[in-house]
């Protein structure tokens, strides 16, 4: 049985609703809020595992409610509009994944599991921090360190090893990589190999090793 709380925000009450029965279905605790307000009271109140988040809310929006709780708890975007411009917004700000209204609600709950399954990993993210291996991020001061040594990165390579920090084990295209740390497609796919390599170098003596998938992309995995 799983204990682990959800907190569901949205404006519409047939949504919560049929969102929270899944999640209590699939064993969790369900919270849940209408507006941006109560969300985040609940959120410091609360300390859910998950918040499954609408973007469009009265009060602060889900971008706005975001970007104050990156780093503190992991969120699951619910958003009715179908620009690429929203979901990479709320992945730059923090969200850890997405999904598109109408869905599918065995799919949410999918989705919701294996952010925590992710969240669970020899990783831990807490008050704006990453830990992998030796390496620690600090999210909100833009500054990375193996055995406590600062390791000088550039804005995007700070972004990009945030990317994978964030998703440890698992691969990602250089698509995706570019939408994640540099918030468009449209640089060339060269720009995340280029990046790949010099974070390569600084992450000597991080216990963690970019590896390369042929035909696929990237990912960051613990060195053995």
């Amino acid at each position: 049985m799983n204990d682990s709380v959800v907190l569901v925000a949205d404006d519409d009450e047939h949504t919560v609703e049929l969102v929270s029965l899944y999640l209590r279905r699939a064993g969790y605790r369900v919270e849940t809020a209408f507006d941006g307000e109560e969300t985040l009271r609940k959120v410091w109140e609360s300390r859910p595992a998950l918040v499954v988040l609408d973007i469009m809310m009265p009060g602060p929006d889900g971008l706005q409610i975001c970007r104050k709780i990156r780093g503190h708890v992991p969120v699951l975007l619910l958003t009715a509009r179908s620009s690429d411009i929203d979901k990479i917004a709320g992945l730059r700000l923090g969200a850890d994944d997405y999904v598109t209204k109408p869905f599918n609600p065995d799919e949410l709950v999918a989705r919701v599991d294996a952010i925590l399954r992710r969240a669970r990993t020899d990783r831990q993210v807490y008050l704006g921090r990453l830990e992998l291996g030796h390496l620690v991020m600090d999210l909100d001061c833009h500054e990375a360190s193996i055995h406590g040594q600062v390791v000088p990165l550039t804005p995007k390579e700070f972004d990009l090893l945030a990317t994978f920090a964030r998703f440890p084990n698992v691969v990602l295209d250089r698509d995706r990589l570019l939408d994640l740390a540099w918030g468009t497609s449209f640089y060339a796919l060269r720009t995340v190999d280029v990046h790949v390599a010099r974070l390569r170098e600084k992450l000597k003596g991080s216990g963690l090793r970019i590896e390369t998938v042929w035909g696929t992309g990237y990912r960051l995995v613990t060195e053995v």
